[in-house]
């Protein structure tokens, strides 16, 4: 059998269900804050992913760009000794040949 409860019984329930209400509405403003500035925040680490990936795909392009204007660079100097090392092979006997000669002259002339 239920108990009667007192005027002033049922008015400390009330003040405390109100309490209670006042809290979750508190605890529910706050969580949507939250929520507000977790999507902000979100938003923007995605904007800010977006431009790192940008970034990096623009210093690989740059990379090998480089990549292949060394790559030019070492094919023609590589075209360039090779040409030296040809022509000073076929001048190298020409040029001996002469000092040769040269000596040759110089022993016969002081004989």
């Amino acid at each position: 059998m239920p108990a009667e409860v007192t005027r002033e019984e049922f008015a400390a329930l009330e003040r405390e269900v109100e309490g209670e209400k006042m809290v979750t509405r508190h605890i529910l403003e706050q969580t949507r804050r939250n929520s507000d500035d977790l999507a902000a925040i979100k938003f923007r680490l995605d904007r800010v992913e977006g431009k790192v990936d940008a970034l990096d795909r623009k210093i690989d392009a740059k990379i090998d760009g480089l990549d292949r204007k060394i790559d030019a660079k070492i094919d023609s100097l590589d075209r360039k000794f090779d040409a030296k090392i040809d022509g000073l092979a076929k001048s190298l006997p020409g040029i001996v040949g002469d000092a040769m000669r040269e000596v040759l002259r110089e022993r016969d002339r002081k004989s």
